[in-house]
């Protein structure tokens, strides 16, 4: 079951939703980014869609529980809950990224970073999400 509110908590996590998300090779693009651990801003992202529909996948990871999401003002940063999917998941998450540097799956999905100088990254302080 797809979880309403954002951020569900670890326990709330299931193992269908998470590998439903993982499904796409986009939101696979989109994990392998995030997977550095850092935060980052909705308009960094670069992929072959519209922003609306990158914007529909990254609902899809943050509804399964795999990236947690922080709105401030008009800008939107997001990171990768790996601690989280790993407690609840263990190996998971290494096994997904192997395989997708392997077989290049998500490569389109392409990050335009820059140092925010607060910890975050950035991609010219786009809005949205």
């Amino acid at each position: 079951m797809r979880h309403a509110d954002s951020n569900p908590d670890v326990d709330r996590l299931t193992l269908t939703d998470v590998l439903a998300a993982l499904s796409d090779p986009l939101r696979v693009g989109l994990v392998r980014l995030l997977a550095d651990g850092e935060e980052h801003t909705f308009g960094q992202f670069t992929a072959p869609v519209a922003k609306s529909t990158l914007s529909h996948h990254q609902k899809v990871l943050n509804t399964a529980g795999l990236t947690w999401r922080r709105d401030e003002g008009t800008r939107c940063f997001i990171r990768l809950r790996r601690e989280d999917v790993d407690a609840r998941f263990p190996n998971l998450l290494d096994t997904v990224l192997a395989a997708a540097d392997h077989y290049d799956v998500g490569g389109h999905v392409t990050s335009d970073v820059q140092d925010a100088g607060d910890g975050t990254t950035d991609a010219h302080g786009t809005a949205g999400c």
